[in-house]
């Protein structure tokens, strides 16, 4: 009996400039689509809606919103597995998106918020599916760390244009209507874009939980488990934090420029650390270093609460994330199991994104209100993080 199943390896060759473009314009799009409202309209919109349990809203939103997106990332990764195209994928979650984040605009109920952001993150995993699993469709093993320093830098882009398109609009109602605009254009080259034809062979069928037995792509998961669980914790509050231990006049401003120095910092190290860890052939030196400075960041937050503290802070994160985001993607598409079925394993790897959101506001929320507020926070954060970037060197089959 044939026990082999069908998957598809690289082509061979190159990636082109225009793919790296229209790939890194759809990335920027859903990260604004992500954090436009993780970074201001959500805390606004649940401030207006429940002032006085403003903490615990925004905590029941994020947490809602992320476990659904965790469940939905795999599915639609196995979905476009199936359909042997990742484009379509992009364009539907795009459309659909846009068209939860422009709704939200209208809601003034926390159950209502709730649903539509749920509904906004199911729908944007759709697209970061189809984008995650197009690089190792389309890059070699030798061009991965490059093209995830491209991959990194579209975040960051993403992530301070949304923060911006939030606070230019005045309103939170027309900063959902313009990062719904931005997810469905910017999206749309890629989507439309002829993909490169994959090459079909031939590998061992993966029995149910055999991602499991596969010790190098679970080492790999931890890691990063571990090291967005400290940078969530660190961030959830951030805009409260301003506000209330820091004493910003303006929260909100606030965030827009700590997040303008974070991306100035992430820059400077996005593509920088992916082509150096192409050229010497490491990832795990790379993820292990970044991950401790990112983890110092954390520290800084917790021992020096003021606006010069958290400028400071904000520039060292920016600093490892930037190496980490680049590298710790090429480590992970060198260990992934199965070729053919790439989007379902980086929708597993994607559950290291979305289940510390999952877990942050129950971790973060006790610690803020009961367990020594925002210095402790911080410190745990660090804490984990550290652990995070220690255990990347149990992966074995990658350097």
């Amino acid at each position: 009996m044939d026990n082999s199943v069908a998957r598809e390896v690289t082509p061979p060759g190159g990636v082109r400039a225009w793919w790296v473009l229209a790939f890194s314009g759809a990335t920027a799009a859903v990260f604004v689509g992500w954090y436009g409202p993780l970074q201001v309209l959500l805390a606004r919109q649940v401030e207006g809606i429940s002032p006085d349990g403003k903490e615990s809203a925004l905590a029941l939103v994020t947490g809602v919103g992320a476990a659904w997106s965790m469940v939905a990332n795999p599915i639609w990764g196995a979905l476009s597995d199936r359909s042997g195209r990742r484009g379509p994928w992009v364009l539907g979650g795009a459309v659909a998106g846009g068209g939860a984040l422009a709704a939200l605009a209208t809601v003034d109920t926390v159950l209502g918020v709730v649903a539509l952001w749920s509904v906004a993150q199911i729908a944007l995993n759709s697209c970061f599916a189809g984008l995650s699993a197009a690089v190792p469709d389309q890059v070699p093993e030798h061009r991965r760390g490059a093209v995830g320093g491209w991959f990194g830098f579209a975040q960051t882009v993403g992530v301070m244009s949304g923060t911006g398109l939030a606070l230019a609009g005045g309103s939170v109602s027309s900063g959902y209507v313009a990062c719904a605009v931005v997810v469905v254009v910017g999206s749309l080259p890629f989507a439309l874009a002829r993909e490169r034809r994959r090459v079909p062979v031939r590998e061992p069928a993966r029995k149910p939980f055999g991602l499991l037995r596969h010790r190098d792509f679970v080492w790999a998961w931890v890691p990063r488990f571990l090291i967005n669980l400290g940078n969530a914790v660190a961030l959830l509050y951030l805009f409260y934090y301003l506000q209330d231990e820091v004493r910003v006049g303006d929260p909100a401003g606030g965030v827009f420029t700590l997040t303008a120095v974070y991306a100035v910092a992430l820059l400077a190290t996005v593509l920088v650390g992916g082509v150096w860890s192409d050229r010497v052939g490491k990832r795990r030196v790379f993820v292990c270093v970044a991950g401790v400075v990112m983890s110092a960041a954390a520290v800084l937050l917790a021992v020096w609460p003021t606006w010069t503290g958290a400028v400071v802070a904000a520039a060292v994160l920016g600093v490892g994330y930037g190496a980490y985001t680049s590298v710790d993607f090429a480590l992970v598409t060198q260990v992934l199991p199965a070729a053919g079925a790439r989007g379902k394993d980086l929708g597993v790897v994607n559950i290291a994104n979305t289940l510390p959101q999952v877990l942050a506001p129950a971790l973060a929320a006790p610690v803020v209100a009961h367990l020594g507020g925002y210095p402790v926070l911080y410190l745990v954060a660090a804490a984990v993080g550290v652990a995070g970037a220690a255990l990347v060197f149990r992966v074995r089959t990658v350097h």
